[in-house]
């Protein structure tokens, strides 16, 4: 069998795994507190404080890292490009370190594993990163020409899931037509044809609110703000993405707590999640018509769908369209594990990222 290492960067939390083949043998989440991460102006600027923690972690549980076939990490804000396993190479990590294109904790995933891997003198990988493009043409336009629409998402658990709604189905992925709506801390709502992810709304800056990022807001009255002197740019990137959604509408950003204060009478939580579950149901309608209703299912996932109240209010505003199957959390570092494995058992090659060359 072939040992992995994966890793997996967010937020708050550095996720580590090690498995051999299909088989985990550990498993860790290093929670970082919000004063260790403060100091840094950048995400970039937390590669030594999470290697070495990371590094720390497999020393106490003992791990040999000789032992290791290969180190794969979930992948960054690079430049768009097809779904599947890659290679880590310097313009990847040189990509990533520029942000060109944003900054994310995942951006950090890739460096990891090419330094620990390096070291090791083993080979490194992501696995459909947060940038998979596979939008049909029509999917990239917007009402300004100026402002394509960008494919942004929870791709890895989003496919990982689509895949397993279709073997639920009796199907292959690439015969099915199925809707992943991944609902954490972000959403991304996709609609999957044939094998591919043809449309997603790009979590960063549409679709439904979430637990702290606004969503689509009205653009007009946004300028306004923008232009009001009010405001400093950080101040508003902030109210977008960190204290916009639930954060913004009742001051908390945990969903379990939420629910907790609306079933115990806080009428503005109580509208918020309803709010909440609307504007998601909203969004699977719509992207639904991608598919030209032909939906062979619809696959909730992601922390939201533990909460019994979020997914029945969504189920019974979209299973017209078709038949909800759930898949409370995420896959990721078994998506992650798996992309590698298939490289190294020679199922698929590995591909190659060029970056801005590749669009």
């Amino acid at each position: 069998m072939k040992k992995i290492l994966a890793i997996n960067p967010g937020g708050t939390s550095t996720k580590i795994a090690i498995f051999d083949g299909d088989t985990l043998l550990y498993q860790k989440q290093i929670q970082h507190k919000m004063e260790d991460l403060i100091q840094y102006k950048h995400v970039i600027e937390q590669f030594e404080y999470r290697y070495t923690l990371v590094l720390s972690s497999l020393h106490e549980s003992l791990t040999d890292m000789s032992s290791l076939n290969a180190v794969v990490a979930r992948g960054g804000m690079l430049y768009s490009i097809e779904s599947g396993t890659y290679s880590v190479n310097d313009i990847m990590i040189n990509d990533l370190k520029a942000a060109k294109r944003g900054e994310h904790a995942s951006n950090l995933g890739a460096m990891l594993a090419y330094k620990i891997a390096n070291d090791l003198g083993i080979p490194s990988f992501i696995v459909d990163p947060v940038s998979v493009d596979e939008f049909e043409d029509v999917a990239r336009v917007s009402g300004l020409k100026e402002l394509p629409r960008v494919s942004l998402s929870h791709a890895l658990n989003s496919k990982a899931i689509a895949r397993k709604a279709a073997d639920a189905k009796g199907k292959s992925y690439e015969l099915s037509n199925i809707i992943v709506a991944h609902l954490g801390t972000g959403i991304s709502v996709s609609a999957h044809k044939n094998g591919r992810m043809i449309d997603v709304n790009n979590a960063q800056e549409e679709g439904p609110f979430s637990s702290d990022r606004c969503g689509t807001v009205p653009s007009y009255r946004l300028v306004k703000m923008c232009f009001s002197g009010l405001y400093t740019e950080n101040q508003l990137l902030k109210m977008l993405e960190g204290s916009g959604g639930l954060n913004s509408l009742v001051g908390m950003k945990d969903i379990r707590e939420i629910e907790l204060q609306a079933n115990a009478g806080n009428a503005d939580a109580d509208l918020a999640l309803r709010a909440l579950t609307y504007q998601i149901a909203k969004e699977i309608g719509a992207i639904a018509t991608v598919l030209n209703g032909k939906v062979d299912c619809i696959a909730l996932t992601g922390g939201m769908v533990y909460s019994d109240r979020i997914v029945n209010d969504i189920t019974r505003r979209v299973e017209f369209i078709s038949n909800v199957l759930l898949f409370p959390g995420e896959q990721e570092m078994t998506s992650l594990a798996s992309g590698a494995l298939r490289v190294l058992n020679g199922e698929e090659a590995a591909k190659n990222y060029r970056g801005a060359a590749q669009c």
